[in-house]
């Protein structure tokens, strides 16, 4: 009603002419319609060349993946049995800790960001969507923010370097990806979404409070501040920029929490 009140003084009776406004529409509408039919048509050509690369659907198997996640991971990721170890695969997404060193110590900083940051976001998504299916992966989520007070992002790409180690090791040994409670139950999809809204949901309440916490101890270590809030970064989107002298790291958004 505020907005039509709104409408209705912007546009005084007479000063819109609702002809062109309907046809700008149709227009619009068109536009959708039109870009709506590219979109199927490239996600068919998707499917079909996702089913080529992986005729067993095994990356597909991922919790909550539909095949264009599949796709968007593979495609980017390549064959996993091109690298000699699961490490080597969790350093390729960048994923990683940075090691961050001074004198005679040493402590984990934020991810690396180096190799193909459009791998690094399809991942990053991909963790989103599994941890409302796998309780293993939602149970370590909760863990993370709830009693160790990560921040959304930072879980999440903790989460990311997880499920690429288990894809990749399912790839490896030819299965598909087990969907399992956290006591080794071999359980439904189904079942794993019921599981994770039931045990491991986290309302605004608990947030605030994980938020209010986490500043708090930022304050008390003022030295640790800045390492936290770039830990708070989500992947970048774009590509990455090398120069000779250093990598440039991008600063990205905060995605939507939950």
């Amino acid at each position: 009603m505020s907005a039509a009140q709104q409408t209705l003084t912007l546009w005084p009776d007479g000063a819109l002419d609702f002809t062109e406004l309907a046809e700008d529409i149709a227009g619009e509408a068109r536009m959708a319609a039109h870009l709506n039919t590219q979109i199927t048509t490239l996600e068919d050509r998707i499917a079909v060349l996702y089913e080529e690369a992986d005729p067993g659907n095994i990356i597909a198997s991922g919790p909550g993946f539909g095949v264009i996640t599949a796709a968007g991971i593979l495609g980017r990721l390549g064959d996993p049995n091109r690298f000699a170890s699961l490490a080597g695969i969790r350093a390729f997404t960048g994923l990683v800790p940075r090691l961050s060193q001074s004198g005679l110590t040493g402590r984990n900083g934020p991810p690396t960001r180096q190799g193909d940051p459009g791998l690094r976001e399809t991942l990053f998504k991909a963790a989103d969507i599994a941890r409302h299916v796998d309780p293993t992966l939602a149970a370590r989520y909760y863990d993370l923010v709830v009693n160790k007070g990560k921040h959304h992002n930072s879980a999440l790409c903790t989460l990311a370097a997880a499920l690429i180690t288990r894809l990749a090791a399912c790839w490896r040994n030819g299965t598909l990806y087990e969907l399992r409670d956290t006591d080794g139950t071999e359980i439904t999809e189904s079942e794993g979404r019921q599981i994770c809204a039931d045990r491991y949901k986290i309302d605004k309440e608990a947030r605030n409070k994980v938020t209010v916490r986490r500043r708090a101890q930022q304050l008390k270590n003022p030295t640790t501040s800045r390492r936290s809030k770039e830990s708070q970064s989500a992947p970048a989107t774009g590509p990455s920029a090398t120069t000779l002298r250093a990598r440039s790291q991008d600063h990205h958004d905060r995605l939507d929490v939950r």
